[in-house]
């Protein structure tokens, strides 16, 4: 029976996993890092603006009414809004219209503090992968982050191996000289 030489199993997982997941981790990566910083670049996610009041005023068809006013955002009815996003103690309700528009509106006065274009969505779904398939996630993604693990495995391993057998062969030479210096002084 042959034996399996794992230093170069080791090295095949590690050459041909990197290769297989090269594109989801590389879009992982990249929007993580957009994420990361969504706060701090309004590109990414408009700025949370503040209202006058902490307690909402406005009803629900206030809202929709004051929101239908932006002709960015396309919004004529509730079928044309994502989410609404009530924010007290920021005195601010952000509605999303469903083509990724955000219109921040004050809680107490009705006006519009600020409209623009969300991208935050769009880059969680290529984060996830919902955006290519809603099987993505599951099938492509998944997949990836388990191969990543191993490659992390392999990686720690490689870095570590040359470090351990550093060491024992130290300790074997300490007890190579050791034995050599014993058997000096038994046999003068």
């Amino acid at each position: 029976m042959k034996k399996v030489n794992w230093k170069r199993v080791n090295r095949k997982t590690h050459y041909w996993g990197a290769a297989i997941i090269a594109l989801p981790i590389i879009v992982v990566l990249i929007s993580g890092l957009l994420l990361q910083v969504k706060k701090e670049v309004t590109w990414v996610q408009p700025a949370s603006m503040k209202g006058e009041a902490k307690i909402p005023q406005l009803s629900f068809q206030q809202i929709l009414d004051i929101a239908s006013t932006v002709p960015e955002a396309e919004i004529q009815s509730w079928k044309n809004v994502s989410r609404m996003d009530v924010r007290p103690s920021k005195g601010i309700v952000k509605v999303r219209a469903k083509n990724k528009v955000e219109v921040q509106i004050d809680n107490a006065t009705g006006k519009i503090l600020q409209v623009a274009y969300r991208r935050s969505d769009l880059i969680e779904s290529l984060h996830d992968g919902s955006f290519f398939h809603e099987h993505a996630k599951l099938w492509l993604f998944l997949p990836a982050s388990v191969i990543l693990l191993m490659l992390w495995i392999t990686g720690i391993y490689m870095f570590l191996m040359p470090y351990i057998l550093r060491r024992q062969n130290r300790k074997k030479t300490e007890l190579r000289e050791a034995g050599d210096s014993l058997s000096q002084s038994l046999n003068p």
